[in-house]
């Protein structure tokens, strides 16, 4: 019976799966469809199909205008594959890449929803830190790939620094930052290689990388910053080499916005959010 129950268990998650990801390419075709693009205003490139917000329009604009495309993503902080920022190009544009997930159980339902979706798509469930980098690094197909997409809600810029250390150079990197940090700060959090953000702080705000620091530490590594989402999430950096100037030149992106659901959830602005951290230790980036 048990088997039985865990075989009737499993057809009903596949069954919600298929729904989300129908539901998913529906929305985000939609979504498409009633795009007013403005080359200039990376605002107009959002949509979402599978994002949590309009990360997969700007992602999929920024990849029409790169100088040659590999069709190559990784994707760390997959989730179960039905959420993220890669999930788009897995199955609507069919690109290959790697989606990493450090949760077991979320890490074998991505493998799971993808089995039949994509033949070119790599599942691995591994906790990032600072020591498996050059592991990453070592699966990768191409050590620059298209897309780079990193979210793990704590560690991220040292994972960020090691994975361009050891030699990767993706071509458009998404990040995720911290609006409660504000916008103008560089800082990030205390390395722990076991990092947990509902550990780390009661109101789960002591986690990740202010958008400032982001932009120094990717204006070292000779990136461009191009915008954040209208949502307040994630951030967008462009190897330079990889698109034209006048491209480049144009685009007139948002330097920050609060994290609306964080927002809303502690009732207060990123001044007071950050008040709530107080006794945190931060990390200045230089």
């Amino acid at each position: 019976m048990r088997a039985e129950a865990r075989h009737i268990r499993s057809e009903f998650d596949r069954g919600r799966a298929w729904q989300r990801i129908n539901m998913a390419i529906a929305r985000g075709a939609a979504a498409a469809s009633l795009q007013r693009i403005d080359p200039s205003d990376p605002a107009s490139w959002e949509f979402s199909g599978f994002s949590q917000n309009g990360e997969d329009g700007v992602i999929d604009y920024l990849l029409t205008s790169l100088k040659t495309q590999n069709r190559y993503f990784i994707e760390i902080g997959a989730s179960n594959g039905l959420e993220n920022n890669t999930s788009w190009l897995a199955i609507v544009r069919r690109y290959s890449g790697i989606m990493v997930e450090g949760d077991r159980l979320l890490s074998e339902q991505c493998a799971e929803n993808f089995a039949s979706l994509n033949w070119g798509l790599q599942v691995v469930h591994m906790r990032m830190a600072r020591a498996n980098a050059r592991a990453l690094a070592d699966r990768s197909l191409y050590k620059d790939p298209d897309v780079l997409s990193l979210d793990i809600d704590g560690i991220d810029y040292y994972v960020a620094q090691e994975l361009l250390g050891v030699g990767l150079r993706p071509k458009i990197f998404v990040v995720e930052y911290n609006s409660a940090f504000g916008p103008d700060a560089s800082l990030t959090v205390e390395y722990k290689q076991e990092f947990d953000i509902s550990k780390e702080h009661p109101k789960r705000l002591y986690y990740g990388v202010s958008v400032g620091g982001w932009r120094r530490f990717f204006k070292h590594h000779d990136y461009q910053f191009v915008t954040v989402d209208q949502n307040g999430v994630n951030a967008f950096f462009v190897d330079q080499s990889e698109f034209t100037p006048d491209f480049l030149k144009g685009i007139r992106g948002t330097a920050f916005r609060e994290n609306f659901a964080q927002r809303n959830h502690h009732r207060a602005p990123w001044q007071g959010q950050f008040k709530m951290l107080e006794g945190c230790r931060f990390i200045a980036i230089e």
